[in-house]
């Protein structure tokens, strides 16, 4: 994975600006991963896709993660403190994952792992139970049953619910879940840890605090935006120091 300049955070912040979290991720990764193509990256499974963009946070960022949650019960503001191998459920695996098999009474559901394009296919879907119809039915490479392919369409609730559970099994990253417990109250819950949102924050903070800088420098100065990003962190602080009456 390429380690990203600080002009490359700044392009990456300013190509996902308008983007669907979807999108913003694939730019994330394209940034750091040059050598794979858009689809390539999209092609990838959610957790696979996850995996990468942990290992992309620990390089920008460090391995340990601050967030705050709000109590359901209480409202009390919860500090979770987590590193990236807390939330990390397997090692980032290369490839796309092989068609995975489960038997059942409709027949035998052979099936792929969720990727980015099957999670943009969905976003328009009226309702959840919608969205997970559709995102079996792409899924989903074949039914069979006594020799006879089966059609997709008529798929049963029951291997959608069985899908379900075989998905989440093969591809874990795609679902990390916390769980927590109110210091105040005492209430237990878990919620979902999603890296592209937390990452997304994290680097859209940083790309604007160093436009920040730029900008403070640049009139100071009179330096171009190149020439200020091309300075240490160091020397940059202490140019902006001097700015200070």
């Amino acid at each position: 994975m390429q380690p990203l300049a600080e002009a490359d955070i700044i392009r990456v912040w300013e190509t996902g600006a308008g983007q669907h979290p979807i999108d913003q991720a694939l730019t994330m990764l394209g940034a750091a991963l040059p050598e794979q193509s858009r689809r390539e990256l999209a092609l990838l499974s959610i957790g696979q896709r996850d995996g990468y963009l942990l290992t992309l946070r620990e390089r920008l960022f460090g391995s340990h993660l601050q967030a705050l949650v709000t109590c359901p019960v209480c409202t009390e503001r919860v500090e979770l403190h987590l590193t990236t191998t807390d939330i990390r459920v397997i090692p980032e695996r290369d490839g796309p994952l092989h068609p995975l098999a489960i038997d059942m009474e409709a027949g035998t559901l052979q099936f792929r792992a969720p990727n980015s394009i099957d999670l943009a296919a969905i976003v328009d879907c009226a309702d959840a139970q919608q969205a997970r119809h559709l995102l079996a039915q792409r899924c989903v490479l074949t039914l069979q049953q006594d020799d006879a392919v089966m059609s997709l369409d008529a798929l049963p609730e029951t291997a959608i619910e069985q899908l379900a559970t075989r998905l989440s099994a093969c591809d874990p990253q795609a679902e990390v879940l916390l769980n927590l417990t109110c210091p105040t109250c005492d209430h237990s819950w878990q919620i979902h840890f999603d890296i592209v949102s937390f990452l997304w924050k994290e680097v859209s903070a940083y790309a604007r605090r160093l436009l920040r800088e730029v900008h403070t420098l640049a009139r100071f100065y009179g330096w171009r935006e190149d020439d200020i990003l091309s300075l240490s962190p160091t020397r940059r602080r202490l140019y902006l120091e001097m700015t200070r009456p």
